[in-house]
């Protein structure tokens, strides 16, 4: 059902005399200086609709409609008729700051003549992104203080310590952002708590002044409300609340809410996690129950340090009874600690006892909780996985657990009382919102299955043509409200048909000689996405021999400054990995060509993409299309979404893998991506390359 043929309900903010939103758009898009875009105003309608019937909403909105206005007014307008905030969830830091900095003040401070009130706003982060008073005072130990071997790393991290001891002194907000240059984690958790280890606005002695709570109050005094989908998904898993009291959310950059969430709520299991444990509680208890659970953690480190590390399909005897061990070891710990309330009258006791009792919990529930995951009869019964992590120079092995799915979750517990705008530049992928919609647990699109019966069904089943709309018996729709870039005209889709398929040993000499050829027609101007860093090393190292313009590599300096002088610079290449995939915003001449040197299909042995896919197998599904090419092809249209940020952008895109022409998944992947002119034809391509040089 398109969107502009929506009959709304009686508009209930007409009794308080509140334009339309068609109306506050133009105020807003003219008090910035703008121009109003067909999509934009489509994407506005839709979100109020959507807030008006109570139907959930996913929104493709192309770089450029300018979606942060477009979902930003309905929702003070809503928020100007009812009782709770709208809360606005982001994945980045970037756009919470552009949001709060930018967007937000500027569009209250418009709209406010013809509103209520002058809306107001506030930013509201997890527990541990504030400075805790009664922490940072009462001088509790440094658990991690043996972890850091490397005296250079003891000696800088004393210098943050005593950086942070200096601004807390005079913060006004005691967020972590505010410390420019950032402190490190041994640092920061010598002063901040996690929302279980906190004590309590009512028993902390520092409760009337703690900047988590005042944070908080400000949010519940605000009308929009901005966080992060790591905070929204806790708000919505726990039983206490985090965030003020709301109807509307509206989740930006929703194609990374599955993979934020599914982090949220996995778990570790480390020798290291439980010697901290061991540490908090202390004297609290008997000495030997504490060197019970010391030494069954030991156990566990041995036993990590012989294993391979990858998915664990079954669990090892042995592995299981020291898994045991830890649950029981930890419980004993734990029921020795007594009450949880501890006494009253001693503030820096109970402080004590709550970070014992936290630690001791997750150790306790982790280890339970791995345990759970084996023992099913049936692969279609088994609800996550368990894998080994293998240890690095700075920290030992541990074990990993996650969910297979997170859609159910997501379902009863974000989706079920509220209702959820879901929007990003990429959504409908393979012409179609169902992918990630059956991984959010909405279902199919215009199907309406719960999302447990519906996962099984095959990525890329919908129509391949046309803006995608639709409304499914699940109470949502989708919608592509296009871009306003002619994808056409400013763009080429080359695929290198002609080069070899990719393998494990490298980048082939070939695709080396075709990046050479390509950057020179460019003049530089190019950015380099690979799917692995010792891809992009390796290219660097070989091409800047062969290059005469200057070539950066991500990890020579910081990704901000790589950034900012591949943006100054003209001819400068940058090549890098995974973050520049999402994160890279430069528009301009300084970026003419984007090279992708294969499809970023997840690797075989990851773990948990492996596990999905077969979890969705075993339900009778295509694992490879509703697990690895849903990943490939949302990082495919995040990449290729580097080349055009402004309406006089031009360029090409070069994807080198040579599958994305000729695999039979191959027209998915395509009908993912942005809709630029396509050709095989590197003659072709290095022609226009040259033009664009030369203008």
């Amino acid at each position: 059902m398109p969107t502009d043929s929506i009959t709304a309900p009686e508009d209930v903010s007409s009794k308080v005399d509140i334009p339309p939103v068609e109306d506050l758009l133009s105020t807003a898009v003219e008090a910035v200086g703008g121009v109003e875009r067909p999509g934009q105003i489509t994407m506005v309608r839709a979100v109020q609709h959507a807030i008006e019937s109570g139907d959930h909403l996913a929104v493709q909105a192309g770089t450029g409609t300018g979606k942060s206005l477009a979902y930003l007014i309905p929702s003070i307008r809503h928020a100007m008729t009812s009782k709770g905030a709208v809360v606005v969830s982001t994945a980045t830091i970037a756009l919470q700051r552009q949001l709060v900095d930018r967007d937000l003040p500027r569009l209250a401070k418009a709209l406010a003549p013809q509103l209520p009130h002058e809306p107001t706003f506030a930013i509201l982060k997890g527990r541990r992104n504030y400075l805790c008073r009664y922490k940072a005072s009462a001088g509790w130990p440094d658990e991690e203080q043996d972890q850091l071997f490397d005296p250079r790393e003891v000696n800088a991290t004393g210098r943050m310590v005593q950086r942070i001891q200096e601004w807390a002194n005079e913060t006004e907000t005691g967020d972590r952002d505010e410390l420019v240059p950032g402190v490190n984690e041994q640092a920061w958790r010598q002063f901040s708590v996690s929302a279980r280890e906190c004590l309590g606005a009512t028993r902390c002695p520092s409760g009337m002044e703690c900047f988590a709570e005042l944070a908080r109050a400000r949010a519940g005094e605000s009308d929009v409300v901005v966080t992060n989908h790591a905070l929204l998904a806790i708000d919505a898993m726990e039983d206490f609340p985090l965030l003020p009291e709301h109807e509307v959310v509206v989740v930006d950059e929703a194609h990374e809410l599955v993979d934020r969430v599914t982090s949220v709520v996995s778990g570790e299991l480390s020798e290291t996690m439980v010697t901290v444990a061991v540490r908090r509680v202390g004297k609290l208890i008997e000495q030997h129950l504490a060197d019970r659970l010391l030494e069954a953690g030991e156990d566990l480190r041995a036993l990590l340090a012989v294993a391979p590390a990858g998915r664990l399909d079954e669990l090892p005897d042995v592995l299981g009874l020291t898994l045991a061990l830890i649950r029981d070891s930890a419980w004993a710990c734990i029921t020795a600690l007594g009450p949880r309330t501890g006494d009253k009258d001693d503030p820096e006791g109970a402080g004590l006892r709550k970070a014992a009792f936290t630690s001791l919990d997750e150790v306790h529930d982790t280890a339970q909780r791995m345990l759970d995951a084996f023992g099913h009869a049936e692969e279609i019964d088994r609800a996550e996985v368990v894998w080994l992590e293998a240890g690095t120079d700075r920290r030992p092995p541990l074990l990993r657990v996650a969910p297979l799915t997170v859609a159910g979750m997501l379902r009863d517990r974000l989706f079920g009382d509220r209702t959820v705008i879901l929007t990003s530049a990429t959504l409908a992928l393979g012409g179609a919102f169902d992918g990630l919609a059956r991984q959010w647990g909405l279902g199919a699109e215009g199907g309406g299955k719960p999302a447990e019966e519906d996962e099984a069904g095959e990525a890329g089943a919908a129509p391949k043509s046309g803006k995608k709309t639709g409304k499914s018996r699940a109470g949502w729709n989708g919608i592509d409200v296009g871009s306003p870039f002619d994808h056409p005209r400013s763009g080429i889709l080359y695929v290198a048909e002609h080069l070899p398929q990719p393998g494990r040993d490298g980048l082939p000499e070939a695709y080396i000689d075709e990046i050479t050829e390509l950057i020179e027609a460019a003049g530089g101007r190019t950015l380099g996405l690979f799917s692995s860093m010792r891809a992009a090393k390796a290219a660097t190292e070989a091409l800047r021999d062969r290059l005469s313009v200057p070539l950066l590599c991500q990890g020579d300096d910081s990704t901000m400054l790589l950034v900012k002088q591949f943006a100054e610079d003209e001819p400068t290449c940058l090549f890098g990995t995974l973050s520049l995939w999402q994160g890279v915003d430069v528009p301009g001449p300084s970026l003419r060509l984007v090279i992708i040197d294969r499809i970023p299909f997840p690797r075989p042995d990851d773990p948990l993409s492996s596990a999905r896919q077969r979890h969705v197998a075993a339900k009778g599904g295509n694992g490879f299309m509703s697990v690895a090419a849903t990943h490939a092809a949302l990082l495919l249209a995040q990449g290729a979404g580097r080349l055009l940020r402004s309406q006089h952008d031009k360029g090409v895109v070069a994807v080198l893998d040579p599958r994305l022409a000729t695999a039979r998944y191959a027209g998915f992947l395509r009908d993912s991506l942005p809709p630029f002119w396509p050709t095989n034809d590197p003659a072709k391509v290095r022609s226009a390359l040259k033009r664009l040089s030369a203008s």
